[in-house]
């Protein structure tokens, strides 16, 4: 009998925000530190995460699989040495055991406190310690390619949808694509480009236009056969590193005559396309009291009030009152507003019981020096309306499965408003932040969530209307506000118009 292969399947996901005040520790990256073995493959196997799609590839394959590390933080600030060092050598001390394959779920913006490349330094070790060993690498959307992530894997995917909902596509892509290679004559082989862009995330997600035709050509591509695998990356622009922009990855079969000529026509047509709609990628906001204004003449439900410079998922504090302020100034009436980080919150409300009058301060308990920001808690009074411990399954169509843990959860009813408070962040793309503390988003006319473009997941379908409202924080789409020190030149729209025709720096 032929023996049974063995694969490594990992994930080390974190999207780092340079300018956010909040650390990124080994604590970070799960409950209570990172997941391993038999308990990451029972949490997780079934999610739609592409580790998920990883370890679904191998059981299709009758593959034997380990999972030495599952970790995945909230976006923040900088990942301690000590974290990544930690998970990078849990990743290697398993590979140098011996196996067949490595699958790899990434996010390919991490930045460390020794590292601005926290992805390629990783693939780079293991390319080291095993030079010939195929390498299938599944990136979010949001991912800084580097020349380094691409030199050391074989095949890279990326997510194609933003709210992302096709993670466990992009982990079977990539995995599938290895398998083929690993079964028969297929050869993958890698290019790759990258464009000057900042490109705001309130204005490149896929699903839309500037973004929308160039992602359907390349998911064309990769459908008909014209190559192995077509990606592009929109990037990350909270992030202060040499290797911010707009990107695309083509994975082609070299076995094949005139594939590599065919994948860099590809890819080359893609970039110039988003090229010209360079202007378009811009995102032009309105003042934070005019988008209240206008969400308070509107008589029909829900209205959704996206408050985008504040938002767990790019690294936000999660705690800027700013938006809930304006809303209870312009009087705003019958509105369910967060989840608010604030565990100081929640413990005076947990104190007092459900059912207690309490008058607290909420929010506003971290500064943002990147930013020139000062933390700054809203005065709120009312009844203490339920309290919970923040744990629910997601069933939205983003990370569906997944268990979310916000920390101890409390509601503070002030007539107007129901504010619900969390000990710990999350990123509001399910309804069951809000459900699973006895709210009804649905049946609100107003609802107040911290966001980009995740909230579409869940709160699209059930929207009338959406209001994006800018607040103030670390994660605010006005590019001015930031103080790139390190960034790469030229990059529009800090130099207009001038693209670089060399290859990629690394």
């Amino acid at each position: 009998m032929s023996m049974r292969r063995k694969f490594v399947i990992a994930s080390m996901l974190h999207e780092t925000n340079t300018f956010s005040p909040l650390p990124t520790p080994i604590t970070s990256f799960g409950p209570g530190g990172p997941l391993r073995g038999e308990q990451a493959v029972a949490e997780l196997a079934d999610t739609n995460y592409g580790i998920g799609g990883f370890i679904g590839v191998a059981r299709e394959a009758g593959a034997e699989f380990s999972v030495p590390l599952a970790a995945n933080a909230n976006p923040s600030g900088l990942v301690t040495r000590e974290a990544y060092e930690a998970m990078a050598g849990a990743i290697l001390d398993e590979v140098r055991k011996g196996c067949d394959a490595v699958m790899l779920d990434l996010h390919g913006a991490m930045v460390c406190e020794h590292l601005d490349d926290g992805e390629g330094e990783l693939l780079a070790r293991i390319r080291a310690l095993a030079p010939g060993l195929p390498v299938a690498v599944a990136l979010d959307f949001h991912a800084q390619m580097t020349n380094r992530m691409v030199d050391n894997a074989t095949v890279i995917t990326g997510y194609r949808t933003y709210p992302h909902i096709d993670m466990r596509l992009t982990g079977e892509r990539a995995g599938r694509t290895l398998l083929r290679a690993l079964d028969g004559p297929s050869r993958p082989a890698m290019t790759w480009g990258r464009i000057p862009i900042l490109s705001s995330t309130l204005s490149h997600t896929p699903s839309r236009n500037p973004m929308k035709d160039v992602m359907d050509r390349a998911i064309l591509a990769e459908a008909g056969g014209e190559v192995l695998n077509a990606s592009v990356f929109g990037g990350f622009p909270q992030a202060d590193i040499p290797h911010l922009g707009l990107s695309g990855v083509i994975v082609y079969n070299a076995a094949r005559d005139g594939a590599r000529e065919q994948a860099q026509g590809l890819l080359d047509s893609l970039l110039d396309q988003a090229w010209e709609r360079r202007a378009d990628f811009m995102y032009r906001g309105e003042p934070l009291a005019d988008s209240i204004a206008r969400a308070r003449a509107m008589t029909e439900g829900p209205v959704i009030l996206v408050d985008h410079g504040d938002n767990t998922a790019s690294g936000g504090t999660q705690d800027v009152m700013s938006v809930l302020e304006e809303v209870v100034r312009q009087q705003l009436d019958d509105v369910v507003a967060g989840p608010f980080c604030d565990p100081q919150a929640v413990a005076k409300m947990i104190e007092a019981g459900i059912g207690a009058n309490v008058s607290i301060d909420v929010g506003g308990r971290i500064d943002m020096p990147a930013l020139n920001l000062k933390g700054r808690p809203m005065a709120l009074s009312g009844k203490v309306r339920a309290i919970t411990d923040g744990e629910f399954v997601v069933t939205g169509p983003m990370a569906t499965g997944a268990r979310i843990r916000m920390g101890r959860t409390a509601v503070l009813d002030t007539g107007r408003v129901q504010v619900v408070v969390s000990e710990g962040r999350v990123e509001p793309h399910d309804l069951g932040v809000f459900t699973h503390c006895g709210i009804d988003p649905r049946r609100k006319r107003y609802v107040l969530i911290k966001s980009r473009q995740h909230f579409r997941a869940g709160f699209e379908p059930i929207a009338r209307h959406i209001v994006e409202c800018q607040g103030l924080g670390v994660t605010a789409s006005d590019i001015a506000l930031f103080d790139y020190r390190r960034r790469p030149k030229p990059l529009y729209p800090f130099e207009k118009d001038t693209r670089p025709t060399d290859s990629p720096p690394a």
